[in-house]
């Protein structure tokens, strides 16, 4: 792939995607590629673009093309002091708010870039220690992410079982089953906690994220590290237009919101609330 090739499909994933690829980025860009070539019975990167932006058969092959571009790196309770603040601050704060968090609609929450759904599946966990002595209440947690490929996998539920080990060991035995066949190291979510996710997909770079309702908790972690600051500011506003005042957002570790102007301010390490 020359430097032209490669500045024009820089282009178009910051236009499409909104994440910069930068040159140091460019074998990975080839790597990821070359699979699709090779499926496509393509000889050049160019006959590549080509195809996606240039031939109406492109159409099918655009999601493809996002789904390798985009990076999925996830695990169960990644960022632990995240779901603990969510259980012993948030969630009371979100309960005793009462109506400028709109609690008649239950409690929704938003894992935004969900990847294969271990956040998700890890919310649901949290979430539902902390409103089965709150029979009263209901949560429904949104699930979003632009890579149909992780999609699948979420909605299936199942995971080899080391993926588990962070896990609490009393939450394990709730809310995964294992399989029969010890042959088969996996383990599925419940079905208890699988009827609590709504997938769907989602691009950042859309003008409206336009979910069922509005939200009281937003996880958006480890996402804006790959948008440079002009797109950071543009899709945590349209963020911020889905989550209700007094709502929380929760960020990656190596994530700050300094200087980006939002209706946010600092409760914790990456953890934000919206000013009411």
């Amino acid at each position: 792939m020359n430097d032209r090739l490669f500045a024009r499909f820089q282009a178009v994933i910051m236009d499409k995607l909104g994440i910069k690829i930068t040159s140091a980025k460019k074998t990975m860009l080839q790597s990821r590629l070359s699979k699709r070539l090779r499926l496509r019975g393509l000889k050049s990167y160019e006959e590549y673009f080509d195809l996606l932006f240039k031939s109406p058969a492109g159409r099918d092959e655009i999601q493809a093309f996002i789904d390798v571009i985009t990076t999925n790196k996830t695990d169960f309770f990644r960022e632990p002091h995240h779901f603990d603040y969510l259980a012993r601050n948030a969630f009371p704060q979100i309960v005793g708010g009462g109506r400028s968090l709109d609690l008649h609609r239950g409690i929704n929450l938003w894992s935004a870039g969900c990847s294969s759904g271990e956040e998700p599946y890890t919310i649901a966990m949290v979430a539902n220690e902390f409103f089965r002595l709150r029979q009263n209440l209901r949560y429904t947690i949104y699930a979003s992410d632009i890579c149909s490929t992780v999609l699948r996998k979420a909605r299936t539920a199942v995971y080899p079982h080391h993926t588990a080990a962070p896990i609490p060991v009393d939450l394990k035995k709730k809310y995964l089953l294992r399989s029969k066949d010890r042959n088969n190291d996996q383990v599925r979510i419940i079905p208890e906690l699988r009827a609590k996710i709504r997938f769907l997909q989602l691009n950042f770079m859309d003008d409206e994220y336009r979910l069922p309702t509005k939200v009281q908790v937003i996880f958006c972690r480890n996402v804006m590290i790959y948008f440079d600051q002009e797109t950071q500011k543009k899709v945590l506003a349209r963020m911020c237009r889905e989550l209700l005042p007094g709502g929380y957002l929760f960020v990656g570790h190596s994530e700050t919101l300094t200087g980006l102007g939002l209706p946010l301010v600092s409760v914790g390490p990456t953890i934000y609330r919206k000013i009411t």
